[in-house]
């Protein structure tokens, strides 16, 4: 076992003492009644890889949860804090398990740090920079010329950045002495981006220009594109802890939160304003013309230029400090199985792989069908512009309503306000202007933006206490693997259903065209761009008598509602009184 927990002290006063992560229920309790170290298993508090969430460790109001923490990007997607389980152990002994309070009401410390921590920001922030494209732009780019079944299958290709876990070992344990354990994995990874980035920044233009057939072609690269991200998270993820001092380890997730958000907000929000015909030629240029100023081709080819400056700087400027693994790769999958048959565990991996299946829709269709409707990017790059800062700013007081012993009432709430904010958003779509937003209607804007903050603030809240759960039941001696564990399950959670309910949305659509084709009979014309152009060829109009959107939408958020209402509330009651022993496994794969 690792030393750090067993050689704690049992005495009470020491443990208040001592302990940062003890909340105030923590104390009172301990004052009252000694703690039964069998029954509750407290001494989980000692092990630096369980932060407290709490401000004392939000030097910004990020949402910085844990060590192995997580960050929820505009696009919903939770970012995971990867730790291996050697670093794990590093982890508990590099953060100081006394006077962190009192370190926590300084400032930070970035005099020897200064490099470093701008280094960790420029890394995650290249890592944001192909997610942005793939989560936010390229779908908006691709709905103006594809059907919702046609887009479901470039969404597969963001499905890598939800599985990382299951290479992650490798990541680890396989590298080059020569280069660094973390270099001999990003060097190679942010040159291939680079490469893929020149290549397809000269073809993307004609590609998306002309996605029906070429949809195949554009997933397989940014399939590629996020794989490799992936892979480059998971070593940054563990360079952060060799990388920064001790005194300012505590902020590598805020240098992760700050970089990662700042590329996924430049590539979907700013590069979706600055790809906008009327945008540009509103704010930007004194002679219109029908495209914007920035190019997606020329947008790729210039983040490969800095991919590859950035690279070159790592590899002459930078020198990694060794270390080494204790953990083999067979070892931390055996640990991965050994958590995932704990009986209660099950459970929550079923509550964890099918809660946001009732929030999929309104999170992946509500926006392609408001600009199927007519609304114009720049109008939603506003909205999303407006919509990130108070993301980031919510996280702050979402972690503050989430400490102490029932972080899941706060995710139980916002759940249910989930599901009424995606009715919300089929109102939207339903009540959209006939002829968009214009002067005249401009309050719907706002309705509009009302609805979607109202939402990111209900995601906040569920990301935040559910990570203070996964905080709080994960088992120290083994931190990072158990984390990284039910953090990748969560987001698959919310992945794997996007595709499915993408097609389904043209599936249960009904539509004809107001006049018959060349050979007389009758034919679809909403879900194909082909119905589309045949219908507007021959004059007809397109007659929508079954929209699938609001059919795909009412069933899952019904069925959402039932399993909540007779499965996850009292299953996630029941989890949450657990005593810790019970997410613990017996007979440790390391000592």
């Amino acid at each position: 076992m690792n030393r750090s927990i067993d050689s704690v002290s049992d005495s009470k006063g020491e443990e208040s003492d001592k302990n940062p992560f003890l909340t105030i229920e923590d104390v009172e309790l301990q004052n009252e009644k000694p703690l039964k170290k069998a029954d509750d298993d407290r001494d989980y508090t000692k092990s630096s890889v369980s932060v407290e969430v709490s401000e004392k460790l939000l030097p910004s109001p990020t949402k910085n949860i844990t060590s192995t923490s997580f960050v929820e990007t505009p696009s919903g997607l939770s970012q995971e804090f990867h730790v291996s389980p050697s670093e794990s152990k590093e982890l508990q002994t590099s953060l100081p398990a006394s006077n962190t309070r009192q370190q926590s009401k300084s400032a930070l410390k970035v005099d020897g740090d200064f490099f470093n921590i701008t280094l960790l920001i420029i890394l995650y922030w290249l890592q944001g920079v192909p997610l942005g494209l793939t989560s936010g732009s390229i779908p908006f780019l691709l709905k103006e010329k594809m059907s919702f079944s046609e887009i479901s299958v470039f969404s597969l290709a963001s499905y890598p950045y939800s599985l990382k876990l299951f290479w992650s070992p490798i990541v680890d344990a396989c590298y080059n002495r020569r280069l660094g354990r973390r270099k001999s994995w990003i060097v190679p990874v942010q040159f291939i981006v680079a490469l893929i980035f020149w290549i397809l920044g000269s073809r993307v233009n004609d590609l998306v220009e002309n996605p029906g057939p070429n949809i195949k072609t554009i997933s397989i690269y940014f399939f590629l594109l996020v794989l490799l991200c992936a892979t480059q998270d998971i070593a940054v993820d563990g360079w952060a802890l060799t990388l920064l001092s001790k005194e300012n380890l505590a902020y590598a997730s805020t240098c992760q939160t700050i970089g990662l958000n700042s590329g996924y907000f430049m590539s979907f929000t700013v590069f979706l304003a600055l790809n906008t015909p009327s945008f540009s030629n509103k704010y930007l240029r004194s002679v219109p013309h029908d495209y914007g100023v920035w190019q997606l081709g020329g947008y790729m080819q210039s983040w490969a230029v800095i991919y590859t400056l950035v690279t070159i700087i790592l590899v002459f400027l930078v020198k990694e400090r060794q270390t080494h693994e204790t953990m083999s790769i067979s070892s931390t999958y055996k640990t991965i199985y050994k958590i995932c048959k704990l009986p209660d565990m099950i459970q929550f991996i079923i509550v964890l792989f099918f809660t946001k299946f009732g929030f999929v829709p309104n999170d992946s269709a509500t926006q392609l069908k408001l600009l199927e409707k007519g609304m114009n990017r720049e109008d939603m790059a506003l909205a999303i512009l407006i919509d990130f800062p108070i993301q980031i700013v919510f996280g702050y007081y979402a972690a503050r309503w989430s400490i102490g012993r029932t972080p899941m009432k706060p995710w139980r709430i916002a759940f249910l306000a989930r599901l009424g904010i995606g009715v919300l958003g089929m109102a939207t779509v339903r009540f959209f202007p006939s002829e968009g937003i214009s002067p005249g209607t401009g309050w719907y804007f706002y309705f509009i933006l009302v609805v979607k903050v109202a939402g990111s603030m209900a995601s906040t809240v569920m990301f935040v206490g559910l990570s203070a759960f996964i905080t709080r039941i994960s088992d120290p001696s083994i931190g990072g693997t158990y984390m990284t564990l039910l953090n990748t399950l969560s987001n698959f959670g919310g992945t794997w259903p996007v595709y499915f309910i993408l097609r389904s949305v043209d599936w249960f659509t009904k539509s004809q065209c107001s006049v018959l084709n060349s050979d007389g009979n009758p034919f679809s014309c909403a879900t194909t761009e082909v119905g589309k152009e045949l219908c507007s060829s021959l004059g007809g109009r397109c007659i929508i008598s079954r929209d699938g959107y609001y059919t795909i939408s009412i069933v899952c958020i019904s069925l959402s509602l039932i399993n909540f209402m007779f499965f996850i509330r009292h299953t996630v009651k029941r989890l949450e009184r657990l005593p810790l022993k019970a997410w613990r496994i017996q007979n440790q794969v390391y000592q």
